[in-house]
């Protein structure tokens, strides 16, 4: 006879996973807000490289036997066989025809054209319509429409992200400390909060523009000391409801000191709102600039703006291809953005059960 079958008294369980890995799961669930992130961050990706996908400088020059790297190092115009010391201007055609005796070539970018570059030999008048040399067309200064936007893009994102996390550190800083000490400190912070809102932004933007010379940095400035209220209010009550816990009295009568207990204990579990507020925080930074480059009051003029296209486009109705191209990366950003922050806020939201 078989002895006896041993039983084992531990039974395998598996592993629950964290708080962040199911909402991580319920994100990806989410096929809508899933996509948008993926699509936004090869957007990103790609517009971070702007410069050697879109650059009126060659990657590569083979001339005389020699290798030069225009993109990283400026030759004059000497280098290359002309008179002059000025930098070569590699789409003149004096520099194309050296270019094209036997054994010297030159390997542009896929677009061959930098955010500043003026289509001087172009065939069309400016503003120009798509052709095989401009596949968006031209503005009205003659720039190339696919390098205006790439670097637009760019410039939008970044500020927004900027932005976004100057916002966030205020509002969160300002939001703890009134949530977490109430009383006449939230009292304090209220009233200047609602005295600080009720500023007229635009005039003190018009009044600064006015008397400082126009910049990114002051941009970012201006529109970060307005930025943070929003958040501040959600992060306040969030840390209302918090303070009252059971585990946060039992911190306090460990003998935990109050930062310890502010950021260690109820921050966590007060992320909700900050999360969900990040994509939207990007949407209107975006649109703020892209609003204040339309008016004229935003990066200094030069400078790659979906605003100043959007202006340009409203100025040449005719010009179908600004307009057109521009609200389209522009609508495209921001539906992306939309549905990440939906999808972020049903994946955070603690009603939302795992199926």
């Amino acid at each position: 006879m078989s002895g006896p079958i041993p039983v084992s008294n531990s039974i395998e369980r598996p592993a629950a996973n964290s708080p962040g890995a199911r909402a991580w799961g319920r994100f990806r669930r989410n096929r809508l807000g899933f996509i948008s992130l993926v699509i936004f961050l090869a957007m990103l990706f790609v517009s971070l490289f702007a410069e050697v996908l879109s650059n009126d400088r060659p990657l590569v020059v083979h001339y005389n036997g020699s290798y030069y790297f225009p993109i990283a190092k400026d030759y004059s115009e000497k280098t290359f066989g002309g008179d002059f010391e000025s930098t070569a201007d590699y789409h003149d055609p004096f520099i194309r025809k050296k270019m094209s005796e036997p054994g010297n070539w030159m390997l542009f970018t896929l677009n061959p054209y930098g955010s500043k570059t003026l289509a001087y030999y172009s065939k069309y008048p400016f503003p120009s319509p798509p052709s095989a040399e401009n596949w968006l067309g031209t503005d009205e200064r003659g720039r190339d429409m696919v390098a205006q936007l790439l670097y637009g893009f760019r410039l939008s994102v970044l500020f927004g992200l900027a932005l976004m996390a100057i916002g966030l550190v205020l509002g969160v800083i300002s939001g703890a400390i009134q949530g977490y000490f109430a009383g006449k400190i939230d009292l304090a912070f209220q009233r200047f909060i609602e005295v600080w809102e009720s500023m007229p932004e635009l005039y003190l933007l018009i009044i600064f523009s006015a008397i400082f010379a126009p910049s990114v940095a002051l941009l970012l400035i201006l529109l970060s000391l307005f930025g943070w209220t929003s958040l501040s209010h959600y992060v306040r009550a969030e840390f209302l409801r918090n303070r009252q816990m059971d585990y946060v009295r039992a911190a306090r009568a460990l003998g935990v000191g109050n930062q310890r207990i502010m950021w260690r204990h109820i921050m966590p579990n007060s992320m909700t709102p900050v999360v969900t507020f990040m994509p939207f925080r990007m949407s209107a930074a975006i649109l703020a600039l892209t609003s204040l480059d339309f008016l004229g009051l935003g990066v200094p003029p030069g400078t790659p703006s979906l605003g100043e296209l959007l202006q340009q486009g409203k100025q040449n109705l005719d010009a179908w291809w600004i307009s057109l191209s521009t609200f389209g990366v522009l609508v495209l950003t921001l539906c992306l953005l939309t549905f990440m922050g939906d999808a972020l806020r049903d994946a955070l939201d603690p009603r939302k059960a795992d199926r």
